[in-house]
């Protein structure tokens, strides 16, 4: 059973998922998330491809997911330290103060872990407006090159800033909103055809190819 919230303050989302079992595929997303499971606090950094696990039965997570962008701002660590990976938090902040919230989260997770976030968005100040106007630019579709001369730097310097706050290049970032997009409008029930045309994919196979790349399933199978 999944379900997830908007928290407009402090601009995660919530999300609870309870009685899993079996295996499970997360889909990268450009985001980062704070992962709440058996007492534990973790770290999933921003993934260029699926994630597969496997539950066990009961299992229960709860989780904050960051837009991209925002996780490094406030858990403390750059996107590229921990892309492709699930960090203890520990090894990202002092253990003390790990297993502080860690205990405090273990009464009420989604609630402990809602405020924390709000608290270090007070903490952590404004959000970064830079970041924030790159990430939506490239999922409106822009090039590399438009993105990098609208933010006044060079291709290098953009990709720099991007492995640091997205966890990979602009490129990379690119895809993977696209990715989500068209995933969006196919749960929908978008025509496939259309799907990759609003997309912004050059045609129905190129969509498909993508798809199997960065979900390692067919489209379809996917859904």
């Amino acid at each position: 059973m999944y379900r997830e919230w908007a928290d407009p303050l402090s601009g995660a989302v919530v999300w609870t998922r309870t009685e899993g079992a079996g295996a499970y595929r997360v889909l990268p997303d450009g985001c980062m998330d704070l992962l709440w499971h058996d007492g534990r606090l973790v770290v999933c950094g921003p993934d260029t491809a699926a994630h597969v696990a496997r539950d066990r039965p009961g299992g229960t997570y709860v989780g904050l997911r960051f837009p991209p962008g925002a996780g490094p701002r406030l858990l403390g660590a750059p996107a590229r330290e921990v892309r492709d990976r699930r960090v203890p938090l520990e090894a990202l902040w002092p253990p003390r103060l790990a297993a502080a919230l860690a205990d405090r989260a273990g009464d009420d997770p989604a609630a402990v872990l809602t405020r924390w976030a709000r608290q270090r968005v007070r903490e952590a100040g404004r959000a970064d407006r830079l970041s924030s106007a790159v990430a939506a630019a490239l999922d409106a579709g822009a090039t590399v090159r438009a993105v990098a001369e609208e933010a006044g730097l060079g291709e290098r310097a953009l990709r720099r800033r991007c492995e640091r706050d997205f966890g990979y290049g602009p490129k990379t970032l690119a895809r993977v909103l696209r990715f989500q997009r068209a995933l969006a409008l196919a749960r929908a029930g978008v025509p496939l055809a259309r799907v990759a045309a609003e997309s912004g994919y050059a045609d129905q196979p190129h969509l498909a190819r993508e798809v199997r790349s960065l979900a390692a399933v067919p489209l379809r199978e996917l859904l």
